[in-house]
Parts: structure tokens; C-alpha cells; sequence
């Protein structure tokens, strides 16, 4: 499996010897190939002047070879993309006569003011996981002068609009850099370029050989919230979390899970990309699954947390409800709960679920288990008394605040 890293800026050419750019030459993906012996690099011409890829189409050409390449794995994309084309205006200011390119005539400076049009380009790093969930991908995200939650916000706006498994924030103005992942919490907040850069590049070895099971969605309705089939005790505590605003909502959806064990090949869960705040209109979604690698969804696609969710029942048979949010604990009672570091696994991977299952610690009637800069698994029986549950949470964990920054 192979890995590809893309560095360096681009140019649009307007006009013979006049061309916008984005100004960047390949320092931090040149830092990034020395930790990997036989990675591909590839350098625009703005960073090795020996490079064919000059504009965004050159790199969107090799970009879809990459795609349709089987063995690529692991693509960083740190090439600088020119964010827009640029056009001339003719006299009138209404239109483009001449059409822009590298060899369209050049315009004479005894002609004096001229007026371009900008029209924003079309972003590449979005089409990589639309068709190849399988490569892991490794976005940049560039800003001046931000505030640290302003800076988390673009990043984590440009991983999920993107699909994409790890960003690198990079302040251009405070020099600040920070690693936001998909569970929306950030890591290795810093001034130390290097530091930063090697974090990112052992989270992506670690998460990139994370394994996940894909669920098949079949026609199907979703289980109303108020059905027989969920728990009093399940419904009470998740009403709790949603009525204390565990549960907050990012580009129209929340991040966190819930379910129920119906039988050893049967749970429900929450239901992917939804607002747990209007859960009486969705409700949850069956899944049947046959191991680990073989699973049915009805109607919709089920919670990113649904493989933890399966490998802590089947591995704790006892307990058959689960709650998940995305809170920080409260100061004064981190050292009694145990931890486990999030970092090395992305959420939905079997490690995570196996990292999940393995850390629960027993508190009275409930085990729990705080997944460290993620959120708290809390899991129980039918039988454990929701006011136990809700007394954990609260005595534990901060529903007002959010692991990672709040995001609305």
C-alpha cells in the first residue's frame, strides 16, 4: 500500500506573463516525506521547478490517477490550490472577451487600468473518499490571525464538508497549529511546527490501519423513540443528556451515540447524521449483524459508533444499553474514571470498539469508560435504575461544555 504526499502552490494563468497563485514551496511535505522510507512525493512546479504539475487541473489529473490506483492508502494534501480564476474585463466591465489561458495575449501596461473578474475554483480534495472510503486522507487548513476556535471551526468544517480523516490548522499570523479529527476535538495545539507535524504523521500511520465494517442499508422503517422496544431506563437517561445539551449540533447534525441490545444479532441504535435534539421524529435504526463484518441496517444508515456499540455487548453480555456523548469530565473527578487514549484510533474503526470494550470499569450497577479528548461510553443493563445512571453522569461529566470546543 502506498503512501502519496502532495506539497508546493499553484498557478491559474490569465494572460501571457500575468497569473494568479497560491504561494506555497513544499517545506512541509518534504518535512513529512522523511519520516516514511519509500512515500511518493509530489512537488508542483512552484516548489521543484523539474515538476509537470503547474496548475489545479494538473493536479486534479493525477489526483483521479490516484484514485483509480488500488494501492494508494494514504494520501497528505498539503498542495497549495490557486482558490480562484481569474478573467479580464473587457471596456464595458459586463464581460470576458478574451478567454484566460498561459499563452492568451498579453496585456500592455500603456493600456492602463484593468479590471479581472474572480471566480472561486472547484475544490479537489472532496472527490478523494466520495469513491474510495478506503484511502485515508490528510487535509491542510490555512488561516491568519484566527482565534483558537475559529481556527478549530474551519478545520473541522473542512473535514466533514470533505469527508476526510485528519486536518492540520495552520495560523499563518500566530503561528498556532492543531490536528482536528473527525470526533470533533482537537490535539497538539502549538507554536512547535515539527511537533505538530509529527503528531499528525504517527496519528495517520495509527488510524490509517484502523479497520471498519461497512453497514448495508435496506428498505426499512425506523423505531419511534416512544416504542416498546427501548428501554424506559435507556430513554430516560438519553432525554437527561439531550434536555442538559450533551448533544450539540454541528452543520445540522450531532455527534455521540446510544442503543440497545434486542437480542445476540440485534440492536438499535441512533441514527447517523440526525439531531439527537428531534429524536421524537426519527427515532433509532435496527441493525442485524452476523460478526464483525456482516452488518444490516434498516432504513438508514446507523450512529459512526455502532461498532463500538456491537463489540462492548458481545463482549459484556450482561449489559445491553449504551450512552455516548461528546463532554468533558468535571475536574475533580478525572483520576477515578478510567481513560483511554483516542488518539491512535478514529471513531468507528474495530480498535476504537476494542479499546472501548477493554477500558470499561465498573461504577455500582454500570460500567464506564472516558475515551480520552472524545467522550464517555456509559453502559448498563434494562434493569439498572435510570436515576443511577443519570446520578454517574452528573456527578462526572460537564453536559454544558463539549470535548474538543463547542461548536455552536
Amino acid at each position: 500500500m502506498s503512501v502519496h504526499i502532495f506539497g508546493g502552490g499553484t498557478f491559474f494563468h490569465v494572460r501571457n506573463h500575468m497569473a494568479l497563485c497560491a504561494p506555497a514551496f513544499g517545506k512541509t511535505a518534504r518535512y513529512i516525506n522523511t519520516f516514511y522510507d519509500d512515500a511518493f512525493l509530489h512537488l508542483t512546479k512552484m516548489a521543484d521547478p523539474n515538476s509537470i504539475l503547474d496548475t489545479n487541473e494538473d493536479v486534479e489529473y493525477k489526483l483521479d490517477k490516484l484514485i483509480e490506483d488500488p494501492y494508494c492508502k494514504i494520501i497528505y494534501f498539503n498542495v497549495a490550490l490557486c482558490d480562484y480564476e481569474g478573467s479580464i474585463l473587457d471596456g464595458t466591465l459586463e464581460d470576458c472577451i478574451t478567454p484566460s489561458g498561459k499563452y492568451a495575449p498579453r496585456l500592455k501596461t500603456r493600456e492602463g487600468l484593468q479590471h479581472m473578474r474572480l471566480t472561486p475554483a472547484a475544490k479537489l480534495i472532496g472527490k478523494i473518499r466520495k469513491t474510495r472510503k478506503d484511502i485515508f486522507v490528510v487535509g491542510f487548513k490555512t488561516t491568519c490571525n484566527a482565534t483558537p476556535d475559529e481556527q478549530y471551526l474551519a478545520a473541522l468544517n473542512m473535514l466533514k464538508e470533505n469527508s476526510i480523516n485528519l486536518v492540520l490548522a495552520n495560523d499563518t499570523g500566530n503561528r498556532r497549529n492543531m490536528i482536528v479529527a473527525p470526533e470533533e476535538t482537537r490535539y497538539c495545539v502549538t507554536t512547535d511546527r515539527n511537533k505538530a507535524l509529527t503528531t499528525l504523521v504517527e496519528m495517520t500511520n495509527s488510524r490509517s490501519r484502523n479497520t471498519f465494517t461497512r453497514s448495508t442499508v435496506i428498505d426499512g422503517d425506523l423505531v419511534p423513540w416512544n416504542s416498546n422496544e427501548i428501554p424506559d431506563n435507556l430513554r430516560q437517561v438519553v432525554n437527561h443528556c439531550i434536555k442538559r445539551g450533551a448533544y450539540k449540533p454541528f452543520r445540522g447534525s450531532t455527534a455521540g451515540h446510544f442503543a440497545v441490545k434486542v437480542n445476540e444479532h440485534e440492536v438499535l441504535t441512533s441514527v447517523r447524521k440526525t439531531n439527537y435534539n428531534d429524536l421524537d421524529k426519527s427515532g433509532l435504526v435496527r441493525i442485524e449483524y452476523d460478526g464483525l463484518d456482516k452488518v444490516i441496517a434498516h432504513g438508514a444508515k446507523p450512529s459512526v459508533g455502532g461498532q463500538s456499540q456491537r463489540i462492548v455487548f458481545d463482549e459484556h453480555p450482561d449489559l445491553d444499553c449504551i450512552v455516548h456523548f461528546h463532554c468533558p469530565t468535571k475536574e475533580n473527578v478525572r483520576d477515578s474514571l478510567s481513560h483511554v487514549d483516542q488518539a491512535p484510533s478514529e471513531c468507528g474503526s474495530h480498535q476504537c470498539g476494542s479499546r472501548t470494550s477493554k477500558g470499561l470499569k465498573s461504577f455500582g450497577n454500570l460500567e464506564a469508560v472516558m475515551l480520552d479528548n472524545h467522550g464517555p461510553n456509559i453502559v448498563f443493563s434494562k434493569d439498572t435504575p435510570a436515576q443511577e445512571v443519570i446520578d454517574f453522569i452528573e456527578a462526572n461529566f460537564d453536559l454544558e461544555a463539549k470535548t474538543g470546543g463547542l461548536v455552536s
